[in-house]
């Protein structure tokens, strides 16, 4: 591999790295909603903040943390779990350069794309471009590093 297609897939390791460890973050603060002291500490939040607890955005949030039963909160736990393992393990395997990872790495890009086109479809937003163009970026940075690596490997030397 070289220097410049390195960084590229280290940049995209990061990326993935990053999206794995927000997972993390996202599960662990699904399951600190049980907590009985979790509720006055969002509501101190909302109020350092300058929100109104019972304005309609922060009740919002408030009202799904409340209704979240101990089963769908484990699922939810298990399910971002299950993700993060995923953007963990591939972002060590692009870091180390390994091949099953940039595979990984491609696949797991292209399975989101037609639920992209559908978002974007239903409503057309800078959010939703944006996440479908890097995306996009990815899959055909990765494709092309995959690709690239397998004519280098065709090529007899002499």
């Amino acid at each position: 591999m070289t220097g410049k297609t390195r960084k590229g897939v280290r940049a995209v390791a990061i990326l993935e790295l990053t999206k794995g460890i927000l997972a993390l973050l996202a599960g662990a603060g699904l399951i600190s909603t049980q907590n009985p002291g979790m509720r006055r500490a969002l509501l101190g939040l909302a109020q350092r903040a300058h929100l109104n607890p019972a304005h309609e955005h922060p009740s919002v949030f408030m009202q799904a943390a409340s209704s979240l039963t101990n089963r769908h909160l484990l699922m939810m736990a298990a399910g971002g779990l299950l993700y993060a393992s995923v953007r963990l393990t591939e972002s060590y395997g692009l870091w180390f350069e390994r091949r099953w990872a940039e595979w990984l790495a491609a696949l797991s890009g292209a399975i989101y794309i037609p639920f992209e086109i559908v978002e974007i479809w239903r409503e057309v937003s800078w959010v939703s471009l944006g996440v479908f163009g890097i995306n996009v970026l990815i899959v055909g940075y990765m494709s092309w590093v995959l690709y690239r690596s397998r004519a280098r490997a065709a090529v007899p030397v002499l």
